[in-house]
């Protein structure tokens, strides 16, 4: 099994129980970062093949993914390889969706290492990006699943 972190950089961000995991865009250029063992994308459309494995989520911009139970098993694995392996969190630009996924995986954990919610959107606006979760169905939608998906 494969033990790497990400170093401190931009984009990424420590959860509450540790684990790191990098937010990003695919439209942000990649030379001064180097490439993760996992990602997971959140596009309207299927991104292009990575050397690297990754899950597709299918996910409008300013929208919900298309099928939660796909969005959140991906999000479930991001969040477990992320104990061992260097994990990255994308969409288009990085912020609205990628940010609501990061505020999901904030929310994961045991009882002591995890965010409700509404806490999730103000640590991941601190630590992330100021804009993170960036519509009121995108928190709608994180709190209605943090509640679905309880404790990891």
């Amino acid at each position: 099994m494969r033990i790497s972190s990400w170093a401190d950089e931009p984009g990424v961000v420590v959860l509450p129980d540790g684990r790191r995991v990098r937010g990003t865009g695919v439209r942000r250029p990649r030379a001064q970062v180097g490439a993760p063992d996992f990602a997971v994308y959140l596009l309207a459309r299927a991104p292009a093949p990575t050397p690297w494995p990754s899950r597709w989520v299918a996910w409008r911009d300013f929208g919900l993914p298309r099928c939660t139970a796909d969005a959140v098993a991906a999000l479930r694995e991001a969040f477990e390889r992320a104990a061992t392996e260097r994990v990255e969190i994308a969409c288009a630009g990085g912020v609205g969706r990628t940010g609501t996924a990061l505020a999901l995986l904030a929310t994961m954990g045991g009882a002591r290492d995890r965010l409700a919610p509404d806490d999730a959107v103000a640590w991941v606006r601190e630590h992330y990006h100021r804009r993170a979760v960036e519509t009121r169905r995108q928190r709608s939608w994180l709190r209605s699943v943090a509640a679905s998906i309880g404790p990891t």
